[in-house]
C-alpha cells in the first residue's frame, strides 16, 4: 500500500495537490482529526483491506483550533501553535511500520498574500491581526514537519498543470523528485530584471535578430530566429558553459534545502536571443530528468 500524507501553507495548493492524487486513484481524506490518524491507518492497513493507495490531507488549522478549545476549557496555559503533537503521531506511524511519504505544499510570502488579498479572506491563523501575522504562524507550526517531507513543493511560479506532471511523475510513473523545481524565464532587460531571479544570464553578446528586416517580427520560438541565434558559434559555446555550470549548482542547491530555483536569461527585448537560449538550457536540463523544469517567456509579447 502507498500511504500519502499531504500538509502545507494554506494557500499554498494543498486541496489541488489532493484532488491530483484523488485523479491519480489515491483514497484521499481530508481534514481528519489528529487523534484519529492512527486508528485510520490501522483499519486501512488491515489485512484483507481493498485500499492501495491512501492520500490524507493534514491540516494544522483544525487542530489548532481544536486546542485552543481545549485550552480554554481545562485553563491550561499552553502555546497552541506547537505542533508537536502531529509529528509525535507521525513518529509514532514510523515506528509502528507504516511507511509513509509526507508531501509539503509551500509558497512565498509575497505569493500567498496575493492570494489571499485576490480572495478577500483573511490568513486563517491571523487572528484578526494581518495576513502577514498568519503566514509567520503558520510557518513556526510546520517548521520542523517541513523538514520531514519527502516532496516540497514551493507553487509560487508552480502552474496547476505542472504540478499535476510532478505529481504524476512521482505516483504514477515512479519517477524521482530532488525536492528543487527550476523555473527558466526568458526576458528583456529594457523591461526588468525578473525581481524573484536567482541567476541572470545577459546574453546581450550575441547578434541581434532584431536589426534583420525578416526576423525582426517572429521570436526566438519561430525555427528561423533560433536557427539564426544558434549558428554563432559564441551562441553554442555559451550553452557549454552555462549547463555545465548548472550541474555543478544545482545538486549544492538541492543539499542546502532550496526548493526552486529561478533562473533568468535577458536580452535586450526579451523577444529573439534570450528565448532561444531558454528554450536550448531547458532542452538540456529536460534530457537529464533529473528535476521539475518550467518555462516562461516573459517578455515575448510584449
Amino acid at each position: 500500500m502507498r500511504f500519502v500524507i499531504v500538509t502545507g501553507m494554506s494557500g499554498a495548493g494543498k486541496q489541488t495537490a489532493m484532488k491530483m492524487l484523488e485523479d491519480l486513484e489515491f483514497y484521499c481524506v481530508d481534514n481528519l482529526p489528529l487523534p484519529m490518524i492512527e486508528p485510520f491507518m490501522e483499519l486501512i492497513a488491515a489485512p484483507g483491506s481493498e485500499y492501495r493507495k491512501v492520500a490524507l490531507g493534514l491540516d494544522v488549522r483544525a487542530d489548532i483550533i481544536r486546542r485552543e478549545m481545549e485550552m480554554l476549557r481545562s485553563g491550561e496555559k499552553k502555546d497552541p501553535t506547537d505542533f508537536s503533537e502531529a509529528e509525535k503521531i507521525l513518529e509514532n506511524l514510523r515506528k509502528k511500520g507504516y511507511n509513509y511519504e509526507l508531501i509539503f505544499m509551500d509558497a512565498s510570502d509575497e505569493t500567498l498574500i496575493k492570494r489571499y488579498k485576490e480572495t478577500r479572506r483573511m490568513h486563517p491563523l491571523s487572528n484578526g491581526e494581518s495576513i502577514e501575522a498568519g503566514i509567520e504562524r503558520e510557518k513556526k507550526i510546520l517548521r520542523n514537519v517541513k523538514k520531514q517531507a519527502n516532496y516540497i513543493f514551493d507553487t509560487s511560479h508552480l502552474l496547476t498543470r505542472e504540478l499535476k506532471v510532478e505529481l504524476e511523475k512521482i505516483f504514477n510513473e515512479n519517477g524521482t523528485f530532488s525536492n528543487l523545481i527550476i523555473r527558466i524565464v526568458s526576458f528583456g532587460f529594457k523591461h526588468g530584471i525578473p525581481a524573484d531571479a536567482d541567476l541572470v544570464f545577459d546574453v546581450r553578446f550575441l547578434p541581434n535578430p532584431f536589426y534583420i528586416p525578416e526576423l525582426k517580427p517572429l521570436t526566438g520560438n519561430n525555427t528561423p530566429v533560433s536557427e539564426y541565434v544558434m549558428s554563432f558559434p559564441e551562441a553554442g559555446e555559451f550553452m557549454e558553459h552555462l549547463t555545465e555550470m548548472l550541474q555543478f549548482l544545482i545538486p549544492n542547491y538541492v543539499k542546502e534545502g532550496k526548493h526552486q530555483l529561478v533562473i533568468g536569461i535577458g536580452c535586450t527585448g526579451g523577444k529573439h536571443r534570450s528565448v532561444t537560449l531558454a528554450n536550448e538550457l531547458y532542452r538540456r536540463l529536460k534530457e537529464e530528468g533529473k528535476y521539475g523544469l518550467t518555462l516562461f517567456h516573459r517578455d515575448e509579447k510584449i
